[in-house]
């Protein structure tokens, strides 16, 4: 099958406007069109995505890929849902903020105003099919999804939906385009059309990442990989703890907020350590222990870490655990090692956990909290585009309000310039 991805773009951004200048109310019953078509074709989405997993398994996927790329019944009502939530959000666009008069007797403001056609490039999971296409509904964008191979079928199933919503209300199908073909050519191809595309948004493997940094021609926003820490104080709370780090890493360890960095302050560490030894080796972890940290591992799976361990995204049950002299060097090694995404601290000191939020500036900062929270769902976002650890535009989960631009907006009355 050939696809003309020059000619789609080209589509899309003469559909935009027919999304940018939808009222509210027309966006919401769109999006709540998709929310019911999408729980009707439920039948079809589980019979499209059961042949992705029989294809992933037949070519050895890795688990963590295939728990991503995975529905069910229940994944697909929780998609659906979420889509109703970013329904019934305020509307993002249209305000017009901090208006203020200027001594010259004009008043500025600043207006929220749709980014155009939004690109987005991602694997496996064919959630942020629905998704990703809901949020720049809401923000008034049109958008082009190109989903991996493994994910193939599911997002074709998924894409019908779409189109199914937008025929239903009137719209053009360019106004959300799901590529049809997993070609990489396409895909560079389309990095190039900046005249018709105006973000990319790469969403996946440190590869994937890269490439689209490297290739790209269009502004590119960076959902790059989550190596998470969590780092226990000397001040921590042990009963707070210990179910933050088993929530944070073995609850779901294929997804970029699980956690990949354990650091402990070596005045916690001997009440501390044989605690989470425990707990790893119940839960099968494998450690990448430092020099410090090593003996203390009588029961769980652990090895020497090296260098590269520091750095790594793991995905798995596996981590890396450093023992660090004070709250300075577990800063420092964040600083040096994060990847910008998410980062938590268990501590009962308030002048601890203050000097943390100012000094640590990866995307998200927990306090006493799992790592597992940081997604735009559970932040209030209804659901999340991907978790930018670019920070020009957005930083962070991206909902529909990152999805925007603003202009300046000028009141006169006849005003000219002295």
């Amino acid at each position: 099958m050939t696809f003309d991805i020059q000619q789609a773009a080209a589509n899309a951004n003469a559909a935009k406007n027919a999304i940018a200048n939808l009222s509210q109310g027309q966006r919401k019953q769109l999006l709540e069109s998709i929310a019911t078509l999408l729980v009707e074709a439920t039948p079809a989405i589980l019979a499209a995505n059961q042949k992705d997993l029989d294809n992933a398994r037949a070519m050895n996927m890795s688990s963590a890929m295939i728990d991503r790329l995975g529905l069910d019944e229940k994944g697909v009502q929780g998609i659906a849902k979420a889509v109703n939530e970013i329904a019934n959000q305020d509307e993002v666009l249209g305000s017009i903020a901090n208006i203020k008069p200027l001594p010259s007797g004009i008043q500025v403001g600043k207006m929220r105003i749709p980014l155009g056609v939004v690109a987005m490039i991602y694997e496996s999971r064919p959630n942020v099919t629905i998704d990703a296409a809901a949020l720049c509904l809401k923000a008034g964008n049109a958008v082009i999804l190109r989903g991996g191979k493994e994910a193939q079928h599911s997002n074709q199933a998924l894409a019908k939906v779409l189109h199914q919503a937008l025929k239903q209300g009137g719209l053009p199908e360019a106004i959300a385009t799901v590529i049809p073909v997993p070609d990489r050519e396409v895909m560079a191809q389309m990095l190039t059309l900046s005249e018709s595309i105006d973000l990319v948004i790469p969403r996946g493997g440190e590869g994937l990442i890269n490439y689209v940094s490297q290739n790209s021609k269009i502004p590119v926003i960076q959902h790059f990989k989550g190596v998470c820490h969590l780092y226990i104080d000397a001040h921590a709370d042990l009963d707070k703890a210990l179910p933050i780090l088993e929530n944070g890493k073995t609850q779901r360890t294929g997804v970029c907020n699980a956690l990949e960095t354990l650091l402990v302050h070596k005045d916690i560490a001997e009440q501390a350590m044989p605690l989470i030894d425990q707990l790893f080796a119940d839960k099968a972890v494998k450690v990448h222990a430092c020099e410090k940290s090593l003996p203390y591992f009588k029961h769980a799976k652990a090895q020497a870490a090296t260098e590269a361990d520091w750095e790594a995204e793991y995905l798995d049950l596996e981590i890396a655990v450093k023992i660090v002299d004070d709250f300075d060097a577990g800063v420092s090694h964040i600083q040096t090692y994060g990847s910008g995404h998410t980062e938590v601290i268990v501590t009962e000191s308030l002048a601890n956990s203050q000097r943390f939020m100012r000094e640590v500036n990866s995307s998200v900062i927990m306090l006493n909290a799992s790592s597992r929270f940081s997604d735009g769902g559970e932040l209030g976002l209804g659901a999340e585009i991907g978790i930018s650890t670019s920070k020009l535009h957005a930083y962070g989960p991206m909902g529909a309000q990152q999805l925007t631009t603003e202009k300046f907006v000028v009141y006169g009355d006849g005003h000219i310039r002295a």
